[in-house]
This record gives structure tokens, sequence and C-alpha cells, in this order.
């Protein structure tokens, strides 16, 4: 198989539980939530996306084997195969995410972590799992590491997510597109957080810090 990649880069986490580490960024092309054209986010189950993943045109973007991709993942690392991170979103990776993948980048010694809208289960061999569900979409991965809910979302039953098997629960507010901030989400989401105690608060620290 080979994979459709908007863009390869080295960075530092931004978001959740891991923000502030040393990460290569592999995200895939496509999502199975939004078409990524403007002209159809209006009808999107996802409306407030705010990844460009069209296309394969990013840094280093284009067309991988499992073994040149996980070779390419591993050269944007460098030298040395401790704590390898690599995050694979999109889009929504899981639309292409497969054994051999998953075996290449272990055997590049990274550990793997995803990034998913939770509509399509989880490979088994991914070593931390954030899900990000969306209003509207059918969340099927209803365990994992991390549940990270961006907020506010008009029909989120958070009471039913707190039943779900994650180890941590994550408020992250709203960004407005380019501004990046949104006051008004901002404290909606501290509100909430503050008055719901298994919830914590997850901020976009690469949008503030001007990383990709």
């Amino acid at each position: 198989m080979s994979y459709a990649v908007k863009e390869i880069f080295l960075t530092l986490q931004g978001e959740g539980v891991h923000a502030g580490r040393r990460a290569v960024f592999l995200r895939f092309a496509g999502c199975n939530l939004w078409t990524g054209r403007e002209e159809d986010r209006s009808s999107a189950v996802c409306q407030f996306c705010d990844t460009d993943f069209v296309g394969m045109d990013g840094e280093n973007g284009g067309r991988y084997e499992a073994t040149e991709l996980a070779a390419n993942v591993a050269a944007l690392w460098g030298e040395g195969c401790e704590h390898r991170y690599v995050v694979m979103t999109g889009g929504e990776p899981m639309l292409q995410v497969d054994d051999a993948l998953v075996d290449a980048l272990h055997g590049q010694d990274f550990t793997i972590a995803i990034e998913s809208n939770g509509t399509i289960a989880a490979h088994s061999g991914i070593d931390w799992v954030c899900i990000s569900p969306k209003v509207g979409s059918e969340v099927v991965q209803r365990q994992g590491n991390e549940l990270k809910l961006v907020w506010p979302q008009s029909g989120s039953n958070t009471s039913a997510m707190e039943g779900w098997a994650f180890d941590n629960f994550l408020i992250q507010p709203m960004d407005s597109g380019d501004s990046g901030v949104n006051e008004s989400n901002r404290k909606s989401a501290i509100e909430f957080v503050s008055q719901n105690p298994k919830w914590r608060l997850s901020l976009q620290n690469h949008k503030l810090l001007g990383l990709p």
C-alpha cells in the first residue's frame, strides 16, 4: 500500500498531555468528516477544522511505501534512537494507517501516537491514542490515553463521554481560524473545567509559540 501524505515535519507537540515534547508530525491527506474544501464546510460534520489536509503538497508531502515513509520520519528526527516520538494526524489518519506502517515505525524505534476523530477503530499497535470527538459523528474508539474535546460544540454529551475508558479528559478551546485565540471560547472552557474536575484544560501552545 502507498500512503498519501500531506506533510511531515519536526516540531514540539503543542496540545494535550504531551505538550512540549519533541515530535515528528506525520500528517495524512484526507478526512471522512470534511472534504477540506471551504465550499463544503457548512455541510460537513466537522465545520471548525483549522488544518490543511488536502493534497500532498506540504513539507515532505507525497506518496510513500511503509518502509520509505518510516525512514523519512527517522531522518527528520535525526541521530539517536531514544525517546523517538511520531504523531500520526490528519485529516483522519486511520483511513490509511495499517500493520505495515505501524511495524515500520516501530522498527525505527518510534513511540507512535495518533490524533483521530474516533470514527474508525485505532490500530492496536499504536502506543498513544488521542481521540477528538466531533458532534454528529459516531465515535467507535471509546478507549485510549487521551480524550480531547474541542469546546464548545453544541450537543456535546460530556457526561456520557466521562464513561468512556480514557486515562485523560481534556477540554480545548475552539480557535478562530487565523487569529487563533477566541477569548469567549477560552473563558467557556475554563469555566467548564472549573466546574468539572475530571477534565483538564488543553491549549494550542504551538500557535502561541509560532510553531508549525
